[in-house]
């Protein structure tokens, strides 16, 4: 509940004193004071009334529907791509391609026996990129055929991947390698070779000539310059361990990376400052941000979604979380519509395994794994 405080200057009008005053003068003075008065609290109670007006409802989402992926049992991460209409989706040794508005499977991108990662699409030289992780290697691949074009060594444990709209180039995250390898896409070529000092996860572009990637080594934000390949800073995020998800608010320069231990940190991306904290769900491994809602979302593995309100770039609000479905931990988002989409499979579990062995413990039930749009609706 929001309160008001109301702020009154009470004039003194010596009326019965005032010299040569009638009964009726004093009483036409006191009913001015009276009057004004009474707007003053009035106006002040129409003040209170707007201050403490309510928020907006709560928003949900509900699942609008479900496409069926099937084998492989394996998925990482999701990519929305806005001029197309179109989600793609790391699936073990392809990436699947759905249409984002239907449902309908366009196609498959196949040849990548190492398991895929990270997906970008570059509509400047009509082709996407995604990796082959274990054989270090990004793919590019025809936007019309989907067929594999060329092959592009990277790094050991070849990963997420970013396509900077500044320089136009695609930088390909080499996980446990610590390196980034940078390939320009009219080419085809590798053009540099990045060391982020240590192991590295997800990375987002700031469409302002900066790179920001989360470095799980030493539980920071590695800031990279895109016209010079340099890293310009590290900042670290003391209270986070494992930073995975990572997304910006490019508009207010906020970055959001979701942590090993259950936070979301909140980082001012123009000078490296922790400007918040927040709670979320177990194994998150995906974050995006809503520019036209002003919302935060981390994906987590225990089967929720949390939705943050930015109320302002240092105000986060949390809402009730989302219950989505068990291995859920990666998600993309259309900006357009707001709506969220995650993938998972049937999983069954192993109670002799600990709860923190998530590699044994959990099992994708074959030929589960299935795609879920998840529409906002205003509460």
């Amino acid at each position: 509940m929001s309160s008001a405080i109301c702020f009154f200057r009470v004039v003194f009008i010596d009326v019965p004193y005032v010299m040569g005053a009638t009964l009726m003068s004093q009483s036409m003075y006191l009913c001015k004071f009276c009057l004004l008065l009474v707007v003053s609290i009035i106006s002040c109670t129409l003040a209170s009334t707007v201050i403490a007006a309510p928020r907006p409802g709560p928003v949900s989402y509900t699942v609008d529907k479900t496409v069926h992926l099937g084998a492989p049992d394996r998925w990482d991460y999701l990519h929305f791509d806005a001029p197309s209409d179109r989600v793609y989706i790391a699936h073990g040794s392809r990436v699947t391609v759905v249409d984002g508005m239907s449902g309908k499977i366009v196609g498959q991108v196949t040849g990548m026996p190492g398991g895929t990662h990270g997906i970008v699409i570059s509509h400047a030289t009509d082709q996407g990129f995604t990796d082959d992780g274990k054989a270090g290697q990004a793919d590019a691949f025809d936007l019309k055929t989907l067929k594999v074009t060329k092959r592009i060594k990277a790094q050991p444990d070849a990963d997420g991947i970013v396509l900077d709209p500044t320089s136009g180039h695609v930088f390909v995250i080499d996980g446990d390698s610590g390196k980034l390898t940078v390939i320009d896409p009219h080419t085809d070529q590798v053009i540099a070779t990045i060391d982020g000092g240590g192991a590295l996860e997800f990375g987002v572009a700031g469409n302002n000539g900066q790179l920001y990637v989360n470095g799980t080594a030493a539980h920071e934000i590695v800031r990279i310059d895109t016209a010079t390949n340099k890293v310009t800073a590290h900042w670290p995020m003391p209270d986070c361990r494992h930073p995975r998800g990572l997304a910006i608010d490019r508009q207010h320069q906020r970055l959001f990376a979701t942590c090993g231990n259950q936070i979301m940190v909140v980082m001012n991306a123009s000078n490296g400052h922790v400007v918040s904290q927040l709670p979320i769900g177990r194994v998150s491994d995906g974050a995006r941000f809503d520019p036209e809602r002003q919302l935060v979302f981390s994906s987590n593995f225990d089967g929720t979604l949390n939705v943050i309100s930015e109320k302002s770039p240092d105000h986060y609000v949390e809402r009730s979380p989302v219950k989505t479905t068990f291995g859920a931990r990666t998600m993309a988002l259309d900006p357009n519509t707001g709506r969220v989409y995650l993938v998972s499979g049937k999983i069954s579990v192993n109670f002799n395994a600990a709860p923190t062995d998530y590699r044994h413990r959990y099992h994708v039930k074959p030929n589960s794994a299935t795609l879920y749009f998840l529409d906002p609706t205003q509460g």
